[in-house]
């Protein structure tokens, strides 16, 4: 059996960006990019789901986060 991959499709102005990317890059390409989500690929360029810019920025104000943090790593809203 197959298992089943969630697509997401990518918007016009959100970028693909790997999810090995730590949370400090991903906030720093949002905000050089002027966008308040991103589209998270897997190492097969398989989009996988969206990160948004409201939570990278609760993840990094909680008091146990660190800057080694990956977005595969940041638990879906």
């Amino acid at each position: 059996m197959t298992p089943v991959r969630t697509q997401h499709p990518a918007t016009a102005h959100a970028p693909l960006i790997r999810d090995d990317m730590t949370v400090e890059v991903a906030l720093s390409l949002m905000a050089g990019a002027q966008v308040d989500h991103l589209v998270l690929c897997d190492g097969d360029d398989q989009s996988t789901g969206l990160v948004t810019l409201a939570r990278l920025t609760a993840l990094r104000n909680n008091p146990a986060y660190t800057d080694r943090v990956r977005l595969r790593d940041v638990p879906e809203e």
